[in-house]
């Protein structure tokens, strides 16, 4: 057997299933098959492997689930792909071949269920990694903060639950003044050499984690840019995120018999872990930018969303929005939730009326990281809170946010019931970085930490 191309990537994780993504290659046209093994740490003696047929339509790519796992424990796999001498083999029959495993061995953790457990998470946003005719130009420094990221994950108390890339994973446009890609096949390579980068590709394979689009997996700006003939460039890119971002996420239903659904109905979910949960909006594949109903989730999805809010028991609820929901930005703030706001007023007048606590909206996609509080001037039980982590990997074509760039003096919204008011309850990082969320009983402690790992401020939420 030979290593993943790219992978093995940990995807959803819950108390006793995981998702494992892994690609192999291509062998002339015999067929293809990529396996995993596993067993508790601890244990002498590894299951079956768990296998899947590769096809091209799916650039030799899929995810395996594993079932009925151990809650919370701590589980050693291995992960390969090979093409055997018989082409008729299927994924029930290669299990009883004499197989030669890759030697690296990898880790993952299933989640607690208990309430009331400190947790940690990972978020972090817009990794650029300028390619230039399918060769990416110094892809270490696209890769290293994953370094600083898996050191602190190797560290860290409580241990890392899931790492958050909140959008532009990868920048299909990185050129696109020059020479934006449009084939599907340029857009695969692309995935390919940024998912299978050292740092990044080590710290996946152990830690689940959980993507969402933004624009820059299409075009910039999309789909306010669209022109007529991008359908074309549109369906090569969302084809090659559903293969390497949505495919692992909880978007894919798990059947009835253990396995994970081919399609997925949309790109935004859910997830949960004890008394904490997430729930991951698609903020840019949905948008409706006609006069009489802007929206920037569609209807379905915003009912979805509202309903989560008012009936979850959830503690602390986390939405994920690629683009930011506040502040706004005095240019540019077009492409985000400031040109929706008759849409974000319903969202905060469901929280306000509903008396919902402990909402923390999390985005990226502004090249600066802050935290933010969000009050009414008549309502004094509401708050809610943001936090904004970006950008992993900056271009030097693209500047970093700061303090000014922000609409920092204006209420965010006014009604006949009274003023949204906000403010900074950080500083502006203005420079890369990730964030480390710890979530405690009390208190979301949110520590940022550039490139190197160094940490450059740390903030606490109350939670109430």
């Amino acid at each position: 057997m030979f290593k993943p191309t790219v992978g093995p990537i940990i995807g959803h994780t819950t108390t006793n299933h995981v998702r494992i993504f892994l690609r192999g290659d291509t062998q002339d046209d015999a067929p293809v098959f990529a396996g995993i093994r596993y067993r508790r740490l601890g244990e002498e003696r590894w299951s079956k492997g768990v296998f899947a047929k590769l096809s091209r339509l799916r650039d030799m790519s899929d995810v395996i689930g594993l079932n009925q796992l151990y809650e919370n424990a701590e589980y050693e796999y291995q992960a390969g792909w090979f093409s055997p001498m018989s082409p008729v083999h299927t994924v029930e029959t290669v299990q009883e071949l004499p197989l030669q495993w890759p030697r690296e061995v990898y880790r993952f953790r299933t989640r607690s269920s208990k309430s009331a457990l400190p947790r940690a998470y990972i978020v972090g946003s817009c990794r650029y990694l300028r390619m230039t005719a399918g060769i990416a130009s110094a892809p270490h420094l696209g890769d290293r903060i994953f370094a600083s990221i898996t050191q602190l994950a190797e560290q860290a108390i409580p241990p890392i639950s899931a790492m958050l890339m909140t959008g532009d994973q990868i920048y299909v446009d990185d050129l696109n003044r020059i020479a934006p890609d449009r084939e599907y096949k340029e857009i695969l390579s692309k995935y390919r050499v940024a998912f299978s980068q050292p740092h990044i590709s080590k710290l996946m394979s152990g830690t689940p984690t959980y993507m969402i689009l933004d624009d820059h997996e299409i075009e910039d700006n999309w789909p306010a840019n669209k022109s007529k003939d991008d359908d074309y460039l549109y369906k090569n890119a969302i084809s090659a995120y559903e293969l390497y971002q949505a495919s692992h996420s909880p978007a894919h239903e798990l059947l009835a018999d253990g396995q994970i659904s081919r399609q997925a109905e949309q790109y935004w979910y859910q997830f949960a872990e004890g008394d904490i949960e997430w729930f991951v909006t698609d903020s840019r594949t949905r948008r409706n930018l006609s006069a009489d109903d802007r929206r920037i989730l569609d209807e379905e999805q915003e009912q979805a969303l509202l309903k989560w809010l008012i009936h979850s028991p959830a503690r602390v609820k986390f939405v994920v929005t690629s683009v930011m929901f506040y502040p706004d930005r005095k240019k540019l703030g077009d492409d985000a939730w400031k040109a929706f706001p008759e849409q974000r007023l319903r969202l905060l007048e469901t929280i306000r009326t509903q008396r919902i606590q402990n909402v923390i909206f999390v985005s990226g996609d502004v090249h600066g990281s802050l935290t933010s509080r969000l009050t009414h001037s008549e309502d004094r039980d509401f708050e809610v809170h943001t936090i904004v982590s970006s950008p992993l990997c900056n271009s030097k074509l693209l500047p970093y946010a700061s303090e000014s760039t922000f609409i920092l003096d204006q209420p965010l919204a006014r009604t006949a019931a009274g003023e949204y008011r906000h403010a900074l309850t950080s500083k502006v990082v203005s420079q890369d970085n990730f964030a480390h969320l710890v979530v405690e009983a009390e208190h979301v402690r949110v520590s940022y930490h550039d490139r190197e790992g160094k940490l450059l401020q740390s903030v606490s939420i109350p939670l109430r």
